[in-house]
């Protein structure tokens, strides 16, 4: 089957620092992929080259087939690539409905549909019943959930998942977990995630990637990359090895 995303030797750097090295990887559509490193890995940066906010400096990025690295953010949104953000900034003076429409809006400029996808991206994560209120009035767990019902709302193949889990309590995470999979379950949403709470990885994704120092260190399975001494001594030191 033909990769959905197909990440071959990209690389970023930054005043001569490299940030992303020659990092390769694909993603068969309808798989759960986690992307896992410790701080300053590289991980959002690699984000930032598959989403558009960035360019890399080689390598290719291609999207069902298609060479995606010089195309602006908004147009690989049209396309079908959505991605949320680590620290969540909704439109708080805006109720959770337009927040949605304006996720949706990015797709098609028919108002009455955009409401209609927007709306329906609520329902899928929870939040019909809230869609009369400010942003501002959000808990965390809400806004977290609003950042994923925009992005959804613009009708994604790909969904990029920037630590989507981070600042939750551990039910909150379950709950998270348990909408995710439902959504990748129901409708072969494919998505890619960058995560620290290990426990949402394990539960989720079917391959992980593991980033150390802009590298690729290992790829695998949640069972092989727990057990993999390299990744271990890349998170606790030589010790736990």
């Amino acid at each position: 089957m033909t990769a959905l995303l197909d990440v071959s030797g990209v690389s970023r750097s930054f005043r001569g620092l490299r940030a992303v090295n020659e990092v390769s990887f694909a993603v068969a559509p309808g798989e759960i992929v986690a992307v896992i490193g410790p701080n300053g890995a590289g991980k959002t940066t690699l984000f930032n080259l598959i989403a558009g906010a960035l360019t890399p400096d080689d390598g290719a990025i291609r999207f069902d087939g298609r060479d995606i690295a010089g195309l602006r953010a908004d147009r690989r949104c049209r396309l079908g690539v959505a991605r949320t953000f680590q620290l969540v900034r909704p439109f708080a003076g805006l109720t959770v409905e337009d927040n949605a429409i304006v996720g949706a809006l990015a797709r098609t400029p028919d108002v009455a549909a955009a409401r209609r996808e927007a709306l329906a991206a609520l329902d899928r994560l929870g939040l019909a019943d809230r869609r009369g209120l400010l942003a501002s009035q959000l808990t965390l767990p809400d806004r977290k959930r609003l950042e994923m019902a925009r992005a959804l709302a613009t009708g994604p193949r790909l969904l990029l998942l920037d630590e989507a889990m981070a600042g939750l309590r551990p039910t909150e995470i379950d709950g998270m977990v348990s909408v995710l999979a439902r959504l990748n379950r129901e409708t072969g949403l494919t998505i890619v995630l960058i995560e620290h709470v290990m426990r949402a990885v394990m539960a989720l994704a079917q391959r992980i990637v593991v980033l150390h120092h802009g590298e690729k260190i290992a790829e695998g399975t949640p069972a092989d990359i727990s057990r993999d001494p390299v990744v271990i001594r890349s998170y606790f030191g030589e010790a736990a090895a």
